[in-house]
């Protein structure tokens, strides 16, 4: 039996494809939001993540770290996201994160079970239909920290909001700013947002 625990924000979405799982005879399935994972994780000690990357907390950045933590001394679940192609920065955090499996929201159910089947013996599963997504991932000029700051930016936050937020002075939340623009070719923060959004850096 595979112990699948699924991440996803939106109630009836995760409910229906948690049902239609659990059809699965050979899948164990669990489910629930993105603020309750970590303490599921913890108790359920599942053998595949399968996580939406679209997150309502944390300014729309999925924790995906915290997915990947080992606990009770047995190894970290195997991550399997469910993405789609035109949220490139997304596949990058999650390449990032470590995740084995790619599956496209908009692609057929079954290949959600095959991703599973295929992360829980420990291989890769990518959906032929995210390839541009992950050529448009490569191409990106913003890090990890950097997305994180002006996703912080974008949802309003101001200097000392980020800074306490990321942990970081508000020196080096400036200096994040101004290697944004820098990279994006953006005039100010409101226009870095703006060409970030628009490339689905965000």
């Amino acid at each position: 039996m595979i112990r699948v625990l699924l991440v996803h924000d939106e109630c009836l979405v995760r409910s229906v494809l948690a049902e239609w799982l659990r059809r699965e005879p050979d899948l164990g399935v669990y489910d629930t939001p993105w603020r309750s994972a970590p303490g599921r994780l913890r108790s359920l000690l599942p053998d595949v993540c399968a996580a939406d990357l679209e997150c309502a907390d944390s300014y729309g950045l999925p924790p995906l770290g915290e997915l990947g933590a080992r606990s009770a001394g047995r190894p970290a679940p195997r991550l399997l996201v469910l993405a789609t192609a035109n949220r490139p920065g997304l596949l990058k955090r999650a390449v990032e994160a470590g995740a084995l499996g790619y599956v496209d929201k908009e692609g057929s159910p079954e290949h959600l079970v095959r991703g599973i089947r295929r992360v829980a013996e420990g291989k890769r599963f990518v959906d032929d239909s995210l390839g541009f997504g992950f050529l448009k991932a490569a191409e990106m000029p913003l890090t990890r920290r950097e997305l994180s700051v002006l996703s912080l930016a974008a949802e309003g936050a101001s200097v000392a909001e980020i800074a306490g937020s990321l942990h970081l002075s508000h020196g080096t939340v400036r200096n994040y700013m101004a290697a944004i623009n820098r990279k994006t070719g953006a005039r100010n923060r409101v226009d870095a947002i703006r060409i970030s959004q628009g490339e689905g850096w965000l």
